[in-house]
């Protein structure tokens, strides 16, 4: 189905003084569309003089990352991510598919095993309502999935994936968004732009800063308060991406969520939220939801030990909030002009 968006501009002008000459240069404006995609809202920012190359500009990055949805998306029956936890096999899968399963079994390595994309069984026992049975029914019924989890039984080899174990199952959600947001930008870089932001339910990537070299300004909403934020930063070329144990519940007490700890099979439950600021968007979403499963202390010495990334955690109990060494660089106080 053809997604749908409408291009809105910007009333605010933005002159640039050509570097050398006495007139300005055509003003940029800002145009912003947001579309339905990858089960949640995708809002692209972009900056150009004419409202034409904005609708072309962002209508390719729109088409880009449905190529990804089309191609990773577990629950469209056409999608290759479909064909392989089905299957168990894929021969020639897309660049896309190959290039977020090669990574995650990266991100797999890097948080030692916190981040799995194997854990689908798992989920997949939550949300049929394994909230509702006893600790001794859910234990065993772990136990069983458990053998099925782990991305050392996954082969990605000669352009060919397949498990090692009858049964096994892979979901991208911790990682799809993020790779998608970074192709989409670099259409719009290749199409000329300079000044951008897409932003897919939370996982952002930036092109360049504002046109009058202002960054962006990324707010980190307070989940039981909206119009409050727990931080604000100040983004120039870089991502940002958080993960939160308030997105997703199986149950109605809020005590099962959808951050399962591959290790044990249950929803992790030291942090409320995971924010990492990384150079692109598949990083900072694979690492914020690899450190949400490590935890504060554990997750802070890998963001500290990784270059050019850092990260705000808040403890599941709202009492203590962790930051790395770098993340003072970015914290904003308040959105310019308030």
């Amino acid at each position: 189905m053809k997604k749908s968006y409408r291009i809105i501009a910007s009333v605010l002008v933005i002159l640039i003084l050509a570097l050398g000459a006495n007139s300005c240069a055509t003003p940029l404006r800002k145009f912003e569309a947001t579309c339905s995609m990858m089960d949640t809202f995708v809002t692209i920012t972009v900056y150009t003089p004419d409202e034409k190359t904005a609708e072309e500009v962002i209508g390719a990055a729109f088409a880009r990352m449905e190529e990804v949805e089309r191609a990773t998306s577990i629950f469209d029956e056409e999608s290759q991510a479909f064909q392989l936890n089905q299957d168990g096999y894929l021969g020639e899968p897309s660049d896309d598919l190959w290039q977020l399963i090669t990574m995650s079994l990266d991100y797999t390595q890097i948080t030692d095993g916190c981040f799995d994309i194997t854990v689908q069984p798992l989920l997949e026992l939550w949300e049929a309502g394994l909230w509702k049975e006893s600790k001794e029914v859910q234990q065993s019924r772990i136990n069983k999935a458990l053998e099925l989890v782990g991305s050392d039984k996954i082969v990605a080899r000669d352009k060919k994936i397949y498990f090692l174990g009858e049964g096994m199952k892979i979901t991208l959600g911790g990682i799809a968004k993020g790779y998608a947001v970074d192709r989409a930008l670099e259409v719009i870089e290749s199409m000329g732009i300079k000044h951008a932001l897409v932003n897919a339910g939370g996982d952002m990537a930036t092109l360049g800063s504002k046109p009058e070299g202002e960054p962006w300004f990324i707010a980190l909403v307070n989940p039981d308060d909206e119009t409050q934020s727990l931080a604000n930063f100040n983004i120039v070329n870089k991502a940002i991406a958080t993960s939160g144990n308030y997105e997703r519940y199986f149950d109605p007490e809020k005590k099962a969520h959808h951050i399962i700890n591959p290790k044990t099979g249950y929803s992790t439950q030291e942090c409320i939220s995971v924010t990492v600021i990384a150079e692109n968007a598949t990083r900072a979403d694979a690492l914020a939801t690899g450190v949400f499963v490590m935890g504060p202390e554990d997750g802070i010495e890998l963001i500290e030990s990784l270059a050019d990334t850092e990260c705000l955690i808040v403890s599941a109990d709202w009492t203590t909030v962790y930051v790395s060494s770098g993340l003072s660089t970015y914290l904003a106080e308040s959105e310019p002009g308030e």
